[in-house]
C-alpha cells in the first residue's frame, strides 16, 4: 500500500481562507502573509479609506482580485472556469492546481448570521491523487483520481454561487512552479 504523501496544510484562522488557500496551493508556509495580501489590497485600490478587496475589520475575507494578484507574483495565472462547459481531464491536467470559491454560512462562534460569505479552498495533485486542501478540514482530504476529481468539481459547480479557477504557470518553468512538480 502506498503511503500518504507529505502535504503542507494550513488550517483556518479568522477570515484568512484566501491566505491559507494560497499557501496550501504553493505548499509552503508564509509564501504569502496577511501583510502581503493587505498590501495587495492597497495597491489594487490606493487612496481609499474603505478597501473593497477585504473585510472592513481587517480580518481577511479577501476578494478574487487579491487572490489573482497574489498568484501573479508566483508567475502564475488564475483562470475562471466557465460553468457552462463540461470539465475534461485535459482542462485539469495542464493546471498546477485548482481553487474553488464556495458559499459558506456566516457565523461567529455558534452564532449563525442570516447572510452567506464566500470561502476559498485549494485542490492539488500529489502522486496521481487529488487532494482537497480546505483550511476548514483537520487534514487534507483525498478526492481520488482525475475522474473522481471531475465528478467532485461538477457537483460543486452545480451549486449556486460556486466558482472554479484553474491555476496555470505563465512561464515555462519558474522556481516556484518547478518546486511544485
Amino acid at each position: 500500500m502506498k503511503s500518504k504523501p507529505d502535504i503542507y496544510h494550513e488550517k483556518q484562522s479568522k477570515q484568512l481562507c484566501a491566505l491559507h488557500t494560497l499557501n496550501n496551493l504553493f505548499q509552503k508556509p508564509d509564501t504569502f502573509t496577511k501583510t502581503l495580501l493587505d498590501d495587495l489590497c492597497i495597491q489594487l485600490t490606493p487612496n481609499s479609506w474603505i478597501n473593497p478587496h477585504r473585510s472592513f475589520f481587517g480580518l481577511g475575507n479577501y476578494d478574487v482580485n487579491v487572490v489573482m494578484a497574489a498568484i501573479q507574483l508566483m508567475d502564475c495565472e488564475m483562470v475562471w472556469w466557465d460553468k457552462r462547459r463540461r470539465i475534461t481531464p485535459q482542462d485539469v491536467n495542464s493546471a498546477i492546481g485548482l481553487i474553488l470559491n464556495l458559499p459558506s454560512p456566516s457565523r461567529v462562534g455558534s452564532l449563525l448570521f442570516p447572510f452567506r460569505t464566500k470561502h476559498w479552498l485549494a485542490i492539488r495533485q500529489f502522486d496521481s491523487v487529488y487532494y482537497n486542501l480546505d483550511s476548514k478540514l483537520s487534514e487534507p482530504e483525498s478526492i481520488g483520481d482525475i475522474q473522481q476529481l471531475i465528478e467532485h468539481l461538477t457537483r460543486h459547480l452545480n451549486e449556486e454561487d460556486c466558482e472554479l479557477f484553474l491555476v496555470n504557470s505563465t512561464k515555462p518553468c519558474t522556481l516556484a512552479v518547478a518546486e511544485l512538480m
